[in-house]
């Protein structure tokens, strides 16, 4: 499951981070506003492969995939998640996943931790690597366009898979994260028949790292800095904002 994640770096660390040889000239820095709180259905910078040019580029796609067959621009189920082990027997999801993969670039996401099952009480984490670098997870794209094709609308998905040791206390998925060396083969088409699925699989624990954060963040409205500072465990859970509620969205 993933439902909120923070991107905070500049746009030439993006650049660099996922190898971007030449930077799109319809995305700014001013486009690209810092977020400490990324939630579905917002624009966001993902990057694939020019299906045409076969260069790696960022562009803007909104957060929650449309498929192309869709009537209108919206679907009637969440669909900011895939899972791993279905993907292929979804059609919303199948081609995609078969010609059309991205990755989404991130600081860090967030994941609610059930703490108290008859009262829905959650507690906030932040996960990020060990490193503190940004990373990609796996992502879907797909082109919707109206019927006389004047409006296009391109959507992404981030694909989920079974927690390893370390998140598994949290939640009982976890968002894919593409390791580096692996970026190339994710986003090259390949053999539509043969995709990746190896890759979609638990990162290493080892090379990850969780902390709690304010209960805040489950509030879209609060977009700041301070939402990822780590808390201590034994602090309350009640939060100094009035606004702060746990909004975050149903998930497919």
């Amino acid at each position: 499951m993933c439902g909120r994640y923070t991107l905070f770096i500049a746009t030439e660390q993006i650049y660099r981070y996922f190898g971007i040889a030449n930077p799109p000239p319809e995305v700014t820095d001013t486009d690209l506003k810092p977020s400490w709180n990324v939630a579905p259905q917002t624009m966001q910078p993902v990057i694939r492969q020019n299906p045409h040019t076969s260069e790696r580029e960022m562009v803007l796609m909104r957060w929650g995939l449309v498929p192309f067959f869709s009537k209108q621009p919206v679907h009637s189920y969440s669909t900011i998640n895939a899972r791993a082990e279905t993907i292929l027997d979804k059609p919303i999801f199948r081609e995609p996943m078969r010609r059309r993969r991205c990755l989404v670039p991130v600081n860090s996401y967030f994941e609610w931790q059930v703490i108290d099952p008859d009262t829905k009480k959650k507690r906030p984490w932040a996960i990020g690597l060990a490193s503190g670098e940004p990373f990609g997870l796996a992502g879907i794209w797909d082109h919707w366009e109206n019927q006389d094709r004047t409006i296009g609308l391109e959507t992404f998905a981030i694909i989920t898979c079974e927690p390893n040791a370390l998140l598994r206390p949290l939640h009982d998925r976890m968002p894919v994260l593409i390791h580096p060396d692996d970026y190339q083969r994710w986003l090259e088409p390949g053999d539509p028949n043969n995709p990746p699925m190896d890759l979609l699989r638990p990162f290493p624990d080892a090379l990850m790292h969780i902390w709690r954060v304010k209960p805040a963040v489950g509030n879209t409205r609060n977009n700041r800095p301070d939402l990822i500072d780590p808390i201590d465990l034994d602090d309350s859970d009640n939060s100094d904002d009035p606004d702060d509620t746990d909004d975050q969205p149903r998930l497919f």
